[in-house]
């Protein structure tokens, strides 16, 4: 199972979601081959780390963001199995990268199985302060949850 996160840039909101996701399946791995990575719909932040004020916050939590940025690329379609976006908006740029119908069954919401925040779209907490970076971290969280629960019952 190859699971990709898309959010704008891959500085934010996607590499958190790949670190949260990959220890929860290290604290109770999957009973199969797991991988997940994560994404940017640009470029404009290739090779640099997480943004530092979500890696304070995702230090303070317990998790260290250490994954470099990089582009979405339409190949990705064919190498993941699940890719997720971080907002609407994202999805639909997805949904425009490709027209064969095949990747557009393997793209959902980041908060596709959250239970507390289903359909709702992971705020891009950049141009805010630190309580959108926490808003965005929990529902993050409790979105990578949801997301390891669905897994587990497949």
């Amino acid at each position: 199972m190859k699971i990709l996160f898309v959010c704008l840039g891959n500085i934010i909101r996607s590499p958190l979601a790949e670190e949260i996701l990959r220890q929860l399946n290290r604290s109770n791995p999957l009973p199969y081959s797991f991988e997940v990575k994560s994404c940017g719909l640009g470029d404009w932040h290739d090779g640099q780390l997480p943004d530092k004020r979500m890696r304070t916050v995702a230090k303070e939590r317990g998790y260290v963001l250490k994954s470099r940025a990089q582009a979405f690329h339409p190949e990705f379609f064919d190498e993941f199995d699940m890719v997720f976006a971080a907002d609407h908006a994202v999805l639909e740029e997805l949904k425009s990268r490709t027209d064969s119908q095949e990747p557009l069954q393997k793209l959902y919401l980041m908060t596709e199985f959250s239970k507390a925040h289903q359909g709702q779209d992971v705020p891009d907490p950049y141009y805010y302060d630190r309580v959108t970076f926490e808003r965005a971290y929990d529902m993050i969280e409790n979105s990578c949850i949801g997301i390891m629960s669905y897994l587990r019952e497949k």
